[in-house]
């Protein structure tokens, strides 16, 4: 018993470190934050379920789809976009297939570091502007919050983190997102912009608004490439905690068993109308800290996860969240999310003196960036999908050296 309550109290401890990026997903993409609490806690218990319990890693909001909800949701809605997002996970089945039957090289052959590196920059850099008006008290070009407050609260907020990320605990530093918007609330509340009538109003127990997906092979399409990067980062963090353990992970389970299990997650989450979820590196930090690699503890984390989805006032707090304080944090978090992808190619040593690869993450970088569409009768693509596609082309074409 006392066991299971050591467990337990660890779990607990896993899904606060994971709380402040999984929760920052939905409060971004005007997403239910209780769904995303949701999808996180049945998706990790799905992918234990696929992987037998044997890997100590937690599923929570991935970031790299935040650019294409916000796109998907302005152009095809709210139900067709839950539907490109069930529609994503099918790429890790196909990634999964492929490695059962080719290995995983023919994974780093098809998307080697010059494709993937890229691809993660527009991730980041893509919602750079939804980063900047938010700090401004901007949404929708609309001037929502007084200029100069916004511009204190939200570099307030942006310090904080930034000192927490930098000179913080160890501890600490896994959460800097948390305690940046903890206290940016905090200096919100104090300032006169937080207004905690809804919080007094909600009930303690809420049942979570569920969306019904609707058909849309457009979104679909438009998804489906999105979920290369995230993927691509799976096998990442399989590596990384198998690195942390000291087990191979790769090789049982299987890789091919870990991406099935993530994918099916996604699967779900598209489905209740949540964001996609993907491994946490922040909980594979946590481990490596508090040196407890049991996979129980994830159950717990998420069991813990499904409980606060149904806890009304914990909503209400969320929503209540005001607009510099997400964007003093998101200034910093879109421009890690590129800066992991630069770190990708310098980690590979790709070499841009390279025609080949100067090409490829030139033309990535300007066509995901500058808003690039392709039309095709009444299918188009657009930012991180049409890279990616691009990407995979250019390399696939292109030769190693010109003749």
């Amino acid at each position: 018993m006392l066991q299971q309550l050591k467990l337990a109290l660890s779990g607990a401890q896993i899904l606060f470190v994971a709380f402040g990026a999984m929760v920052l997903v939905p409060v971004l993409t005007g997403l239910n934050p209780a769904m995303a609490l949701l999808g996180a806690g049945i998706g990790t218990l799905l992918f234990q379920l696929c992987t037998k319990r044997k890997v100590p890693i937690f599923l929570g909001s991935s970031f790299a789809f935040i650019a294409p909800i916000i796109y998907s949701i302005s152009e095809w809605g709210m139900g067709a976009t839950m539907f490109g997002l069930f529609a994503a996970g099918f790429m890790y089945f196909i990634f999964a297939a492929l490695i059962r039957w080719r290995g995983l090289a023919a994974v780093h052959k098809l998307l080697p570091p010059v494709v993937i590196g890229p691809v993660i920059m527009v991730i980041g850099l893509s919602v750079a502007t939804v980063a900047s008006e938010m700090a401004m008290g901007k949404a929708g070009g609309n001037q929502v919050v007084d200029y100069t407050q916004s511009l204190l609260l939200s570099g307030f907020t942006f310090a904080v983190t930034v000192v927490v990320a930098v000179f913080g605990s160890k501890m600490m530093k896994l959460i800097p997102i948390l305690i940046g918007v903890a206290t940016g609330y905090i200096a919100a509340w104090l300032m006169g912009l937080v207004d905690t009538t809804p919080i007094v109003q909600a009930p303690w127990f809420a049942v979570p608004e569920f969306h019904r997906p609707e058909i849309n092979w457009q979104a679909a399409l438009f998804m489906l490439p999105v979920a290369i990067a995230p993927a691509i980062e799976h096998i990442g963090g399989i590596m990384a905690i198998g690195k942390v353990t000291g087990k191979d992970y790769a090789a049982d389970p299987g890789l091919d068993k870990t991406l099935a299990g993530d994918g099916l997650g996604v699967c779900v989450a598209g489905l209740i109308g949540g964001p996609p979820v993907t491994t946490y590196g922040e909980v594979t930090g946590a481990v490596m800290l508090t040196k407890n690699s049991n996979p129980v503890i994830m159950t717990w984390a998420a069991i813990f996860a499904i409980t606060m989805a149904f806890f009304g006032k914990f909503n209400a707090f969320l929503a209540s969240i005001p607009l510099p304080v997400m964007g003093g944090v998101m200034i910093l978090l879109f421009g890690t999310i590129a800066s992991l992808g630069l770190k990708t190619l310098i980690d590979a040593q790709v070499d841009l003196m390279k025609p080949k690869n100067l090409v490829i993450v030139s033309a990535v970088l300007t066509t995901g960036v500058g808003g690039m569409l392709l039309k095709l009768g009444s299918i188009s693509f657009a930012g991180v999908g049409l890279c990616a596609i691009l990407a995979i082309i250019l390399n696939m074409v292109l030769p190693e050296q010109a003749e």
